[in-house]
């Protein structure tokens, strides 16, 4: 593909995305849809088998053999059958599921009966709110951005492109703050020691960007993809739930593939292709470019620290750690010591697992609190409760989102349409013998060309999900795994999309350097990481099919039905 062919392809996917309506839009559409849907599927009489099991139940008899009858309702009391064990006994039932008309007299009155239920219990909505009060003082009073700041000032610079990657991986803690924070310091310090800034530049945004999803301890995206996954999974198994730390093993590992494989891309690819055109983006005779002076310094020593944090800001992230490692030794105290708040199982998962979410909130709060009062951004618990406020305000987008996400979940799942295409969709795939490797690999596909015109990851979650999981359930995928499969495709293309809204700051960024840049300057940069990415990383969730590890705790590969043999 020639230079010229770049910006006209991305300006037609550009095109393409920006005609889609806004996501919320999209949601309500989608409600509207499933509305006519419904009637459409009632009128049509349309049904549909599946196997579900259900306890092996006997009627309740007294002395004289005759059954004892629930007062209220008339209807005999029954208790559940055990084995010789002491285990209920469960068996496997063939039952008819029709469609829901939404239009009915019966569907209208249910939707507004429960409009506010719906966008109350909407899964993801309480985890997210509450894990971004604590993110949201931990950013705003600059905690995050000085740690991640003098993680990359401290290295050696042989080792500077992988801690690039490692830290950009990482900084998806902080949701958004690695976009902002971590460009200008890359560039600023491959410019320091002789390299070129864009390289800098590049390789910090591919792994905040392309590596959103790995990470070496869960985030709150493991809670907000782990509720959308229950939701779609319960069309199929309402006891179903997926754990918060369903991912967090394979994206351990996926967060040192990322740095390797970035690591290898830099330096065999973009460094090099970047050496030989410095020529066509230096800015020309007599233009004034705004960059720092180049130094001979390496990176990492004393003068370049003190340059990047001031001696106020290094005893506040100082500090700051020390009351994040005491917060972690607690929680960890808390969960290994018998008789402890956290210890010991709560249903199917561990207790730490449940609380995962409020672990994320103090875990942030503590050190955002004290890196705050340390360094002046907070006097008071007031300014506590302002910035907590002003995080909320922010996420006013997102409630707005998560009220008509929540309208179409609900209604999808009411009309029955959701749990019916699931069958039918699974029964096609079982009929067409398509085993789960290849259904995963042509998922993340799937996923990684919608990520091109769809931004927002919970939004395309929120749509993907309802479909793929449980129809992938049939065929035994379980819905830890679509949602890693999910993870992998919707990072990769996150480079090249132009509906990231991260890329007009990176641009900027980029002209500080070279003011001829532009869009196909930077889709030439990020193309090799996106594809890179997109192979090893897939392979990597191959291997690990193979291999048949568990993707995480509570996070199984394969899908059995309760009770099934």
């Amino acid at each position: 593909m020639s230079e010229g062919a770049r910006p006209g392809l991305l300006d037609r996917i550009e095109r393409a995305g920006n005609a889609l309506p806004d996501p919320t839009t999209l949601f309500a559409l989608g409600a509207v849809l499933v509305l006519f849907g419904s009637e459409t599927a009632s009128r049509l009489d349309w049904r549909v088998e599946k196997t579900v099991t259900r306890v092996v139940t006997e009627v309740v008899v007294d002395g004289s053999g005759a059954p004892i009858l629930d007062p209220d309702s008339g209807v005999p009391f029954e208790r559940a059958l055990r084995d010789d064990q002491g285990r209920v006994l469960r068996e496997r039932v063939r039952e008819e599921v029709r469609a829901q008309s939404l239009l009915s007299s019966d569907g209208l009155y249910w939707i507004f009966r429960s409009l506010v239920k719906n966008f109350t219990e909407f899964p993801p909505l309480g985890v997210v709110l509450v894990g971004m009060l604590g993110i949201g003082v931990a950013e705003r009073t600059g905690f995050i951005g000085a740690a991640l700041k003098a993680t990359l000032l401290a290295v050696p610079g042989a080792l500077l492109t992988p801690t690039v990657f490692f830290v950009g991986v990482m900084s998806s803690m902080g949701l958004d703050a690695g976009y902002v924070v971590l460009p200008p310091v890359a560039a600023a310090l491959y410019h320091a020691v002789g390299r070129s800034p864009l390289v800098g530049l590049a390789a910090v945004f591919a792994g905040v960007a392309a590596g959103f999803s790995a990470n070496l301890l869960p985030t709150s995206l493991d809670p907000l993809l782990g509720e959308l996954s229950t939701s779609a999974a319960r069309l199929i198994d309402p006891d179903y739930a997926v754990a918060a730390t369903a991912n967090w093993g394979f994206m351990v590992a996926s967060t040192l593939l990322i740095t390797g494989v970035g690591w290898g891309v830099t330096a065999w690819w973009v460094e090099p292709r970047m050496n030989a055109r410095d020529a066509a983006v230096e800015p020309e005779p007599g233009e004034a470019v705004d960059e720092p002076e180049k130094s001979d310094r390496p990176v990492g020593t004393e003068a370049d620290a003190g340059e990047g944090l001031s001696p106020a800001e290094r005893r506040g992230l100082l500090w700051a750690v020390v009351a994040a490692v005491l917060a972690l030794g607690l929680f960890g105290l808390a969960t290994v010591v018998p008789g402890a708040p956290l210890h010991g199982e709560d249903g199917p998962f561990p207790r730490w697992v449940r609380v995962i979410v409020p672990v994320l909130f103090l875990g942030f709060l503590l050190p955002g609190a004290v890196y705050g009062f340390l360094t002046g951004s907070l006097r008071s618990d007031r300014d506590v409760a302002r910035m907590m406020s002003e995080t909320m305000s922010a996420m006013g987008s997102y409630v707005v989102l998560a009220f008509f996400a929540g309208q179409f979940i609900a209604w999808f799942a009411h009309s029955g349409l959701g749990e019916m295409l699931a069958l039918e969709g699974g029964r096609a795939l079982a009929s067409a013998a398509v085993g789960p490797t290849l259904l995963m690999v042509a998922f993340i596909g799937v996923v990684g060309v919608g990520n091109l015109f769809i931004g927002s990851m919970s939004a395309k979650y929120a749509f993907f999900a309802p479909v793929f999981v449980p129809m992938f359930m049939q065929v035994g995928v379980s819905p830890e795994l679509t949602q890693a499969a999910y993870r992998v495709g919707d990072s990769v293309t996150n480079v090249i999309t132009p509906l990231n809204p991260y890329i007009v700051i990176i641009l900027v960024f980029m002209q500080r350097y070279a003011p001829k840049a532009g869009i196909g300057t930077l889709v030439a940069l990020m193309l090799p990481y996106a594809l890179a990415f997109g192979l090893f990383w897939t392979a990597l969730l191959v291997v690990w099919m193979s291999l048949g590890l568990p993707l995480g705790p509570e996070g199984p590969l394969v899908y059995v039905p309760a009770g099934a043999p």
